[in-house]
């Protein structure tokens, strides 16, 4: 029998977090996708601590109309300026065990148009 959907995505997580690590310099931007909400971090694993993060949820975007591909982008373009704002500029990109495509994509595409690199 093969793996269940959330055996499958926990699996390509834990691939991708041995990997993939935050740094001062270059912090990890971690994205997590609910059915309904959207939410980002940008983390330096190295202290353990999150610097910067917006989701679907803030009061400024949740105020937004559209569909849940467009919020997407509105968190992107969200977590970008805050970052740049704070001095990071460079990020690494996690997906979380998403495919890169739809509400991710979308996500990176808005932080990208806002100023961030990874």
């Amino acid at each position: 029998m093969g793996l269940s959907k959330t055996q499958r995505k926990t699996r390509i997580r834990r691939r991708i977090r041995k990997v993939s690590s935050g740094t001062a310099a270059r912090p990890r931007l971690s994205v997590f996708r609910s059915n309904s909400e959207i939410y980002a971090q940008v983390i330096d694993d190295v202290k353990g601590i999150t610097l910067v993060s917006a989701s679907s949820r803030d009061k400024d975007i949740a105020k937004a109309k559209g569909n849940k591909t467009e919020i997407a982008a509105l968190v992107g373009k969200s977590i970008a300026e805050k970052s740049v704002k704070a001095g990071l500029d460079k990020v690494a990109f996690d997906r979380g065990g998403n495919l890169y495509h739809g509400r991710v994509k979308s996500l990176a595409d808005g932080a990208r148009e806002a100023g961030l690199k990874f």
